[in-house]
């Protein structure tokens, strides 16, 4: 005699129920913090600029997007202007050589703590996280102190015989560089750790045993495996660095503008909010942009 199947539907409603009063809490965080300030920014871009500041209701227009690549003349017509978009591609280089370096020296480091016994590599991994114990803002200012002319870096290189001149270092497009490789190389480690803990390295010893070098090994294997963990640290490293704010001003000395020095001075002395909204709606959606490409990618199907 055939055994009645259970009642499956009504289990599987009341889970999903379940499951969404526990959610209930998250997506109204996101709603409150995160989904209503963007269309709060998204707004404001499409308003008039208040000459003492903030926006003219009502007066809706695109002028903020069109300054992007434009500028009003003194005959109050639109000329080419391309400064803006030339910050955009400064923050775009130095945010992509933030995260080419941080890959060519992360990836090694993250290679070399997951090949190591579970004691050492615990050590190794708090001596990564080491520098969240200090405000980034403080780091930043000591970096300055190093990098200065008369500072640690130029004493060391005098006192070797190296440099006998003022580098001036700081201030440059070097410095702001060096960091954001500093602020954000932690970033590039743990996710690439993570990835590289999980692989099977039985895969690797295999193919040394089959005539594979070590770097052929990696370049075949390991890199293929740890690849989600690459594009999480390219993300989380881009994503900071082509907004950051105080790096540039601080050690770029306001001389090497990005994005985020440009927004707020667009909200501070230009008083220019809907522009300001609108270079910060733009770069939201690119970073968007990117988050959805990396889900896309690497989105592993889960059976329902």
């Amino acid at each position: 005699m055939p055994v009645p199947a259970p009642a499956q539907p009504r289990h599987r409603w009341l889970q999903r129920s379940w499951q969404a009063w526990l959610l209930s809490p998250t997506v109204l965080m996101l709603g409150v913090f995160m989904v209503l300030p963007m269309f709060w920014v998204a707004v404001m871009s499409l308003l008039a600029p208040d000459p003492y500041g903030g926006v003219q209701w009502g007066q809706w227009t695109m002028d903020a997007y069109i300054r992007f690549v434009m500028e009003l003349d003194l005959d109050e017509q639109w000329v080419l202007n391309t400064d803006y978009l030339a910050i955009f591609l400064r923050s775009f280089w130095l945010a992509l050589a933030a995260v080419l370096i941080t890959l060519g020296v992360g990836f090694p480091l993250a290679l070399y703590i997951a090949m190591q016994t579970d004691a050492r590599r615990n050590r190794l991994l708090l001596l990564i996280t080491v520098p969240f114990w200090v405000n980034l803002l403080v780091r930043t200012f000591a970096w300055i102190l190093l990098l200065r002319n008369g500072g640690l870096v130029e004493q060391t290189l005098v006192a070797g015989g190296l440099q006998t001149e003022g580098l001036n270092l700081l201030y440059t497009p070097f410095a702001v560089g060096i960091g954001l490789v500093y602020a954000y190389l932690p970033f590039m480690v743990l996710p690439i750790y993570t990835s590289l803990e999980k692989i099977d390295w039985r895969l690797f010893e295999a193919a040394l045993d089959l005539g594979a070098t070590r770097w052929v090994a990696i370049r075949r294997i390991v890199i293929p495996l740890a690849l989600p963990g690459i594009a999480a640290g390219c993300l989380l490293v881009f994503v900071p660095a082509l907004g950051t704010y105080y790096i540039p001003e601080l050690l770029g000395g306001g001389k090497q503008m990005m994005i985020g020095s440009l927004i707020q001075n667009q909200f501070g002395s230009a008083r220019n909010w809907p522009f300001g909204s609108a270079l910060a709606f733009v770069l939201l959606v690119l970073v968007l942009l990117g988050m959805l490409l990396y889900a896309r990618r690497f989105n592993k199907a889960v059976p329902t």
